[in-house]
């Protein structure tokens, strides 16, 4: 375990610089954030008057033993990893996004929602994938284990919220900072703290599964070459080892549970390297229940996914 990682039992202390003595109001709105959501981490907060150029965020990267956090001039929130700067960036994504479609979208092509839909992002990394799904206007609930990234999804959520453009899709995005295993133990469908409405019967339409994947799942085991890992990877490997095949069984297993409530329609989606094994499936009767696991593959030439497998139904 790095120095970066955490038990669930401990406290991530983070440095968090800021840069304008007038971001004191963002400063204020970052610690509510954590104290709203329950978060396991302690801010440590300074102001940083040097230039902040990339030599100096290679220093500060390299010889900190804590977290570095920094809100730049822009109020964006980005965590510094080996000297540069991670966020979740989801303006950037603002072209994908108003052109999401089955078309254009694999992921959504998998997904088949609507408007009235509700997914589970069962790991939702930097959020990326569950814009996508909030585009076409279902309700998406973020579970994201790592405090620190669960701090910079809130973060960007609040910034992004500001913008009149992106206020509707903010609001259909709820971001728990749990693990996935435990959140669907403990879901109840008559409780609304769970994301879900209290009054009425609604259950889970997709749930959605991108476990990180191994650094060498990246590369073909017989030529070697394979796409380069992006610096968002990079920095969650940094916080977190992958899952183990059967850690990943297991979070399949119990996301066709959430998902059996849902009659026929219920959905799980996993997103795999091309060349990974498929999780188990537990094979098992089902009462009658008819549930579809829709499995997702990386192509080393595609930056996105190409669809490796089939629906199965049992």
């Amino acid at each position: 375990m790095s120095s970066l990682q955490q038990t669930s039992s401990d406290f991530m202390h983070c440095q968090l610089f800021y840069v304008n003595e007038a971001q004191q109001a963002q400063i204020a709105s970052l610690q509510a954030l954590v104290v709203k959501h329950q978060l396991p981490i302690i801010l440590n907060i300074e102001l940083f008057s040097e230039k902040l150029n990339q030599k100096r965020r290679q220093q500060l990267s390299q010889y900190s033993i804590q977290p570095i956090l920094v809100l730049d001039e822009k109020n964006k929130l980005s965590w510094l990893s080996d000297g540069l700067s991670v966020a979740p960036e989801w303006d950037k994504l603002q072209r994908r996004v108003v052109s999401a479609g089955r078309k254009s979208e694999l992921l959504l092509q998998a997904a088949k929602i609507t408007a009235d839909s509700t997914v589970i992002d069962a790991t939702a990394g930097f959020g990326h994938d569950s814009l996508i799904l909030a585009s076409t206007g279902a309700q998406v609930i973020m579970l994201e284990h790592q405090p620190l990234i669960a701090l910079l999804l809130l973060a960007e959520q609040q910034r992004m919220s500001t913008l009149p453009n992106w206020q509707k899709l903010m609001r259909r995005l709820q971001i728990i900072n749990t693990d996935a295993l435990s959140y669907f133990e403990s879901i109840d469908f008559t409780d609304s703290s769970n994301g879900l409405t209290a009054n009425s019967h609604q259950t889970i339409d997709v749930v959605y599964l991108d476990p990180m994947f191994p650094e060498d799942s990246y590369q073909d085991s017989k030529t070697g070459k394979g796409a380069k890992v992006g610096k968002h990877m990079q920095a969650l490997h940094q916080l977190a080892r992958p899952p183990t095949l059967e850690e990943e069984s297991q979070l399949l297993q119990s996301a066709q549970a959430i998902v059996s409530q849902n009659a026929s329609q219920g959905r799980v989606v996993v997103k795999r390297p091309q060349l990974a094994p498929y999780l188990r499936i537990n094979n098992q009767a089902k009462a009658g229940i008819m549930k579809r696991y829709v499995l997702m593959g990386i192509s080393f030439k595609k930056p996105f996914v190409t669809m490796h497998g089939v629906s199965l139904n049992f």
